[in-house]
């Protein structure tokens, strides 16, 4: 069994291994570091969204940028459209479950806003639909995606695509994507900044 762990803890460095020398890759999560920055000192928010273990990778980020990342600081205005039970059940209920993101998309979102979706395949289709919502109000999407991207990565204005068609490996990437955003965001509005 030890040497299983060790081949899993392997594949997931792997992983990570690539997205670290995948140049264009790293100019991407910067792109999309430094378009959050903005958005802030401009009164904007982050929105995030995805299924299942995505679901809890927004969740996870948008709590990281609201409460704290790496010390204490104002909060940052981020919000998960995957917390709200009533919302995804009435929504479900009324309109499809393919409608979950894209109804609070209509009613939360406002010009100017970022909204990031999160997915493995690319190929969710409730995410799919909230891009469409966010481009009619005028809201930036950033697909962050494994595998071939899907039709996330085509759809979004700016995709990161983990190299991976492993769901678990890609996973453990985004959070990791998602850390340092959290990071940089942090640093660069109420830190030192990170430098070059």
């Amino acid at each position: 069994m030890n040497g299983y762990i060790k081949k899993e803890i392997a594949a997931s460095i792997e992983t990570k291994q690539k997205v670290l020398e995948d140049e264009v890759l790293i100019s991407r999560i910067r792109e999309v570091a430094e378009m959050c920055v903005t958005l802030y000192r401009n009164g904007k928010k982050t929105i995030l969204a995805g299924n299942g273990g995505s679901a809890a990778d927004a969740q996870h980020i948008a709590a990281e940028l609201v409460g704290r990342y790496g010390f204490d600081r104002p909060s940052i205005p981020s919000l998960a459209l995957t917390t709200d039970t009533s919302n995804l059940t009435a929504i479900g209920n009324d309109y499809g479950y393919d409608k979950v993101f894209s109804r609070q998309l209509e009613g939360m979102g406002s010009e100017g806003d970022l909204f990031i979706g999160i997915s493995t395949s690319g190929n969710s289709q409730n995410i799919l639909n909230a891009f469409e919502s966010a481009k009619e109000k005028g809201i930036t999407t950033v697909a962050l995606v494994g595998r071939d991207g899907g039709k996330m990565a085509q759809m979004a204005d700016l995709s990161i695509i983990v190299p991976s068609n492993a769901t678990p490996r890609i996973q453990e990437s985004h959070i990791l994507i998602g850390h340092i955003l959290c990071d940089i965001i942090e640093k660069e509005l109420f830190g030192d900044g990170i430098g070059e």
